[in-house]
């Protein structure tokens, strides 16, 4: 593999960071196109398969699902790309990243809670325990 535009997976793990096994899981997946193969049998990856590793990983480090990077990964295939759609996908997500906000809010604000109660002696009454154990009016 002497051509600069052609890559095993080691190195296109090392040029995009994510994992070798997580590459093959994409392959597997049909997130990312099987590349094709030497005489020997060894994967032939390029340029392409680097820009959609690097789309994929974008798009899971922002939190969408497999199933929504499959779909934008078909909507980027097209000529036109239809926008509306995308912004769809995303307006989804961005609830649902909203609604975690709000869980964790709620969660910081019960566990702040619990540990200001907690007098962190020995104690029949400890507030995280009753929390934990369901006998908190938190």
């Amino acid at each position: 593999m002497s051509n600069s535009n052609q890559f095993s997976r080691g190195k296109l793990a090392r040029r995009t960071g994510i994992n070798s096994e997580t590459i093959r899981y994409y392959e597997q997946t049909g997130l990312l196109p099987e590349p094709p193969r030497t005489a020997g049998g060894h994967r032939v990856y390029d340029t392409t398969h680097l820009k959609t590793l690097e789309f994929i990983k974008r798009a899971r480090g922002l939190g969408f699902s497999p199933m929504d990077v499959r779909s934008f990964l078909e909507l980027n295939d097209e000529a036109v790309v239809p926008c509306e759609q995308a912004k769809g996908i995303a307006a989804t997500h961005l609830e649902q990243v909203r609604e975690k906000i709000a869980d964790l809010r709620h969660i910081e604000a019960i566990l702040g809670e619990a540990i200001s109660r907690c007098t962190a002696h020995a104690d029949a009454d400890c507030a995280i325990i009753e929390l934990l154990g369901g006998n908190s009016p938190l």
